[in-house]
């Protein structure tokens, strides 16, 4: 076999370079509904676009997750420029039949300064006072289940051996693709619903626990569409299917990357900063739920027996509450592993908005030294009524219409949002309940489904 000559080799990378094999650097950012929108460049004019991004109407972040748009105060006015955020910049390329998949995350500037309605200018800002107020910041890990249909899959053991083996060429790619991308893959591994699977990536700090969610999610994407499949987020694919979460791991560390959380001599080995957060999240999870389960399809997945929670609540390993702590099996490692996870999210919200709510009701438990909420033993919808008020475990709300309603008549949780972004958020909300008020529940998880 004739062997390539080395002058043939800087001809291709300058091919590449050039983007005359087709590549393009896609600028990506999420919005409100969590969706990766889009615009590209070829990749010999990405280096222009590192200082001004491109531009994108701001009306843009009044879409739906469908092909419809809520009424805004923008229309056809004004633009905001998406910035990449270089530290962001991915590409992998471990496939023959495509081109690269080669993105960078942006910010939404406006005069070189974050817009109020930039999701990831939320979790900054939120990070900024909690560093400032604690000295702390979050390092953060989401967990990723997915619905993966297509090729005709047959039906399948849930957490079995063949359902990871069955679409082994599939979940091959996409650990070479994750690892690829640097987002700290942990597990691929089956799930309890019929071809359904998760993805585990280990924590990274600040802003990047976001940024690495937003990567993770497009590059399980793409490495289903590869192979034939899709792979749906959606949070519920059917009414009576087992639901997608996107669960959140998270810790707090100090300035040098130091695990804060644990004190083995305190009430569930939490330090005393760490119960105040945990407080805040339990104090505040039913007025801020729009933000984390923001879609009306989020509800049919929330509620009690579902392993998703339906309460207000707080446990250790207890995963029908609202925030658990995690130890680690090996009391030794507790100080560095020691972690909690919120549970109620889902992949309808957008991960810096998850994570910023997150933020912003720790911080308010910080700022109010809201004691440790009681420690529940067991699942909280198996107290009754009475048990659940004097241990104040409050329920969740039942719908999207019912969290926006908490939000909006709360002062605290509405002042975590500038005025046009709460306003505007508001509308793109109320505009999906509208769209689907008079559906079915199997049609909304339809289309949920197949746009998440």
């Amino acid at each position: 076999m004739a062997r390539r000559s080395k002058a043939a080799r800087p001809a291709k990378e300058s091919r590449l370079k050039s983007g005359a094999d087709g590549e393009t650097v896609l600028l990506v950012w999420t919005d409100y509904v969590g969706l990766a929108r889009c615009r590209g460049v070829p990749v010999s004019a990405f280096k222009d676009r590192h200082a001004h991004g491109l531009g994108w109407a701001v009306a843009g972040q009044a879409l739906t997750p469908f092909e419809d748009i809520a009424p805004n105060p923008w229309g056809p006015m004004t633009e905001v420029r998406q910035t990449p955020v270089l530290a962001t910049e991915t590409r992998i390329a471990i496939w023959d039949d495509a081109p690269a998949f080669h993105f960078a995350l942006c910010d939404s500037l406006i005069a070189g300064q974050s817009w109020d309605c930039c999701v990831r200018g939320f979790l900054k800002k939120a990070l900024a006072d909690l560093e400032r107020e604690s000295g702390l910041t979050i390092a953060a890990a989401f967990e990723h289940e997915f619905l993966l249909t297509g090729n005709d899959l047959p039906w399948i053991v849930p957490f079995s051996v063949e359902q990871m083996r069955v679409v082994a060429p599939f979940t091959a790619d996409l650990t070479r693709a994750l690892l690829a991308a640097d987002v700290g893959l942990e597990t691929v591994e089956p799930e309890y619903g019929v071809c359904q699977y998760e993805i585990s990536c280990g924590p990274a700090i600040g802003i990047a626990g976001a940024d690495r969610a937003v990567i993770a999610r497009e590059v399980i994407r793409e490495a289903a569409r590869r192979k034939g499949f899709r792979a749906s987020f959606t949070p519920k694919p059917t009414p009576s299917s087992v639901g997608n979460g996107a669960h959140v791991h998270f810790s707090l560390v100090d300035s040098k990357g130091v695990n804060r959380t644990f004190d083995a001599k305190e009430p569930a080995t939490l330090s005393r900063l760490a119960q105040h957060f945990t407080a805040g999240v339990v104090r505040y999870m039913p007025e801020f739920c729009a933000l984390v389960a923001p879609s009306p399809v989020s509800y049919l997945r929330l509620g009690p027996h579902h392993w998703s929670c339906g309460y207000a609540a707080f446990g250790i390993q207890n995963r029908e509450a609202t925030i658990r702590s995690c130890p680690s099996p090996d009391p030794k490692k507790n100080a560095k592993a020691f972690n909690l996870e919120l549970r109620p999210p889902d992949a309808t919200a957008s991960p810096y908005m998850v994570l910023g709510a997150l933020v912003r009701a720790g911080l308010e438990g910080i700022r109010q030294k809201l004691p440790l909420p009681a420690i529940l033993d067991r699942d909280p919808a198996d107290y009754s009524d009475k048990e659940r008020a004097k241990l104040g475990v409050r329920t969740l709300p039942s719908s999207l219409g019912e969290a926006l309603d908490l939000m909006r008549k709360s002062e605290v949780v509405s002042s975590w949002l500038p005025d046009l972004m709460r306003e505007s958020y508001v509308a793109v909300k109320r505009k999906e309940i509208e769209m689907f008020a008079d559906a079915t529940p199997e049609a909304m998880c339809k289309r949920y489904h197949d746009a998440y």
